[in-house]
């Protein structure tokens, strides 16, 4: 008898092996259970790929040195965070606003540290032309600092005369420091314009290098997502758009020019924007955040409005709670009594956020969920429109906006709160890219986003349940097999 396994017998028990590795490295982990059962199902069908997916893409890890530098900045911005909430007439009084306010401002605390703070203007600058010429002007006048961080940076049009500005503002004596993410400005950061910048006196740095010998150690493909300018630590600017002109920028993805909003912010919330900005710049360059901080001219912002902000960072190790963004979203949508709407060009939701809306629209709220008619995603597309049915069965209105590829991530409620900034309604954004979120609890910024979005409708197509149930099964199937790995988008 021959006593020897097989080839077969041998790979099938190293597969189980690794299966069983895989499956306890998950137990531990505690991800969500769509998360671990994605992944055990995607390592269970694909032996080899599985394995190596699951190494690349598969723990949030961020890698020790990193971790250890967001431990010693937790230190700092701990400091940062008692000298805004000491400094005078920033503290918010929470008695103007409804009792449910304060829970999500306590919350925002707890999940990432800055508290709410009153005292700030929001102007909403709505189009890539207006956007980036008010940030030239800004640059234009700017007398001691300038910091930029940007997910994609990409030249052409208007794009290039941000670049003159900076260029004239370092040869003035402004200190000029830009960072940009590896991957999404791999493009930008090959050309000749951070060359000329560097020529100038401008400090450029990447963030998140792709290192694929360390993925065992960290994971590679977490993105800084973020898009804060910063000028003199007066004056800032956050929200959807990247560092490009529209027109020039992927002109042959077939969906259309991108359609961006910004917000440009004075006040009190721009200095946990700034510290927000140097954490990052310190945690790529090794800097000591305090002199940093010191060189950058952080200081303290008056008071310049009448609205209430809070500041909102996530991203794998960056808050005292993993889930803070998503616990925030949720909290909003759960305080909604009359009317939510939200604009996102990725939706890839999870269990909690689709029960919300759910129970948000089966209790009589006015859903509208406003997405781009052609996304530039071909999985994160047919994995959204699995998610309509279960959406529309309960009265949330799907709406389909054809003006371009609507790239704006907003929520109002009740047209007295709302939520800007970088954050997409998908896991990626929830969980893996680091990103930057404003709270606002006033009613006037509220009503002018509400309006921008009211501009958005106009340009949709309401999607008809009856007229959904009766497509073909070809694309239903291929929606809801997707979603089976939505977990993992």
């Amino acid at each position: 008898m021959d006593l020897i396994p097989s080839a077969t017998t041998l790979v099938t028990l190293a597969h189980i092996a690794v299966v069983v590795v895989v499956f306890v490295r998950l137990v531990m982990a505690r991800p969500a259970t769509g998360v671990a059962l994605a992944w055990l199902t995607t390592v269970a069908l694909l032996p080899v790929v599985g394995v190596v997916l699951y190494l690349l893409f598969g723990e949030r890890r961020t890698g020790s040195r990193r971790a250890e530098r967001f431990a010693a900045h937790m230190v700092d911005t701990e400091d940062w965070m008692r000298g805004i909430r000491d400094q005078e007439g920033t503290a918010v009084d929470w008695s103007g606003h409804p009792p449910r306010f304060e829970g999500m401002g306590l919350l925002g605390r707890s999940s990432a540290g800055y508290p709410a703070v009153a005292g700030n203007s929001l102007v909403i600058l709505d189009g890539a032309e207006e956007i980036l010429r008010a940030i030239i002007a800004d640059i234009d006048s700017a007398n001691t600092s300038l910091h930029m961080a940007f997910y994609i940076w990409h030249s052409g049009g208007t794009a290039d005369e941000v670049v003159g500005a900076v260029v004239r503002a370092a040869e003035r004596g402004v200190l000029c420091r830009i960072l940009v993410d590896t991957l999404g400005s791999s493009a930008w950061l090959k050309g000749r314009q951070p060359g000329r910048l560097r020529e100038a006196g401008v400090e450029v740095r990447r963030a998140l290098a792709v290192q694929p010998l360390t993925t065992p150690f960290k994971r590679g493909d977490l993105r800084l997502h973020r898009k804060i300018v910063i000028v003199d630590g007066d004056v800032a600017y956050t929200g959807s758009m990247n560092l490009v002109d529209p027109r020039f920028f992927k002109q042959d993805a077939d969906v259309g020019q991108w359609i961006d909003a910004m917000v440009r912010l004075r006040g009190a919330a721009v200095e946990p924007l700034f510290g927000t900005l140097l954490s990052d710049w310190c945690l790529e360059t090794g800097e000591d955040i305090v002199a940093v901080a010191q060189a950058a001219g952080i200081h303290h912002v008056p008071r310049a409005g009448s609205a209430d902000v809070q500041v909102i960072p996530s991203g794998p190790g960056q808050s005292r709670m993993e889930d803070g963004i998503l616990q925030m979203l949720l909290k909003m949508i759960y305080t909604a009594t009359n009317e939510i709407i939200l604009t996102t060009p990725y939706f890839v939701p999870d269990d909690s956020m689709l029960r919300a809306l759910r129970s948000a629209a089966a209790q009589g709220v006015r859903v509208d969920l406003i997405v781009p008619a052609n996304g530039d995603s071909f999985l994160v597309r047919h994995a959204s429109r699995s998610y309509y049915e279960e959406l529309m069965e309960v009265g949330v209105h799907i709406q389909e906006f054809h003006g371009g590829l609507l790239h704006t991530k907003s929520i109002t409620v009740d047209g007295i709160t709302s939520m800007f900034g970088t954050v997409n309604l998908d896991m990626r954004s929830l969980w893996l890219n680091y990103e930057v979120t404003l709270f606002v609890y006033e009613r006037g910024f509220t009503s002018s986003l509400r309006d921008l979005q009211q501009q958005y409708l106009d340009d949709c197509t309401e999607v008809d349940l009856d007229s959904w149930l009766s497509r073909p099964i070809g694309p239903r199937l291929l929606e809801n097999t997707v979603r089976l790995i939505s977990p993992l988008l």
